[in-house]
């Protein structure tokens, strides 16, 4: 059976719970500052919201998908910027409101998409279930740059199980940002989930090993938290290195976050 359905369901339920903390913020906390330099909690729901558009178009209208990448000029990660600036200057209800119906329309063109056929995306074409892990990989990255703009402690859940998967899946991605050779070897992941179940990946005979929080490995490989502020262990010389410049996302991998930036937001 097809894991659509469930990742689905796991996107929706963490995007709604990023929905029900904006929608109780008073004007001025949409500008606030957020830990991505020169970024408001508005620019992170428009981040959002315009690849939740992106992703609905792919879903949807595959031919007109293509049209839009091919027409970017000077690379992805600067239209998206650029893409920001028209939500930014919205009110606050009227990017909320867009960001609603961006999101609604982006989920529900992905969970539509047929049994065993894949969605173009910005590399490769990818199955539905991987662009929704992705989905909640971006939700949960630019939502905790909200919730850590406005001190407010996140409540972490098992929904963090796909995006883990996906951050197993991309592991290369941190070496490609950085122009550096993926090593020849398998890493075993063993990660604690919220619900305290052990969720584990990769070959368990692998000598090099990754475990601790699974909360904190998603904070780690969004790079939202310092390695030397997360509960993550690392078994073997590659798997000690891959936690420097572990990502879950292509592109520039950005400064980071400094050790112990987070030490006023409550656990």
């Amino acid at each position: 059976m097809s894991e659509l359905p469930k990742v689905i369901h796991d996107l929706t339920e963490e995007s709604a719970e990023l929905d029900r903390i904006l929608a109780g913020l008073a004007a001025p906390q949409w500008a606030e500052p957020t830990p991505a330099p020169g970024w408001t909690v508005a620019h992170q729901v428009g981040h959002l919201s315009f690849m939740f558009r992106i992703a609905g178009l792919a879903a949807s209208d595959p031919d007109a998908f293509r049209a839009m990448t091919a027409s970017i000029k000077g690379g992805f990660n600067e239209a998206v910027n650029a893409a920001v600036q028209e939500y930014i200057v919205l009110p606050p209800e009227e990017l909320l409101a867009r960001w609603r119906q961006e999101r609604a329309d982006g989920i529900r063109a992905l969970a539509a998409v047929p049994e065993g056929q894949v969605v173009p995306w910005l590399v490769r074409p990818l199955p539905p279930e991987i662009l929704s892990s992705a989905g909640i990989m971006e939700t949960f990255a630019h939502g905790q740059d909200i919730l850590d703009a406005l001190e407010i402690p996140r409540v972490p859940t098992d929904r963090l199980r796909y995006l883990v998967l996906f951050a197993v899946l991309t592991w290369d991605f941190g070496y490609q940002a950085r122009g550096l050779t993926v090593p020849d070897v398998q890493f075993r992941y063993e990660l604690t989930a919220p619900s305290g179940e052990l969720w584990a990946y990769g070959p368990e005979s692998a000598d090099q090993r990754i475990t601790g929080s699974a909360l904190d490995f998603c904070l780690l490989v969004t790079r939202r938290r310092h390695r030397a502020d997360c509960d993550v262990i690392a078994v073997g010389a590659d798997a000690d290195a891959w936690l420097d410049i572990a990502q879950a996302y292509r592109g520039p991998a950005g400064p980071g976050r400094r050790p112990g930036q987070f030490a006023r937001v409550p656990a």
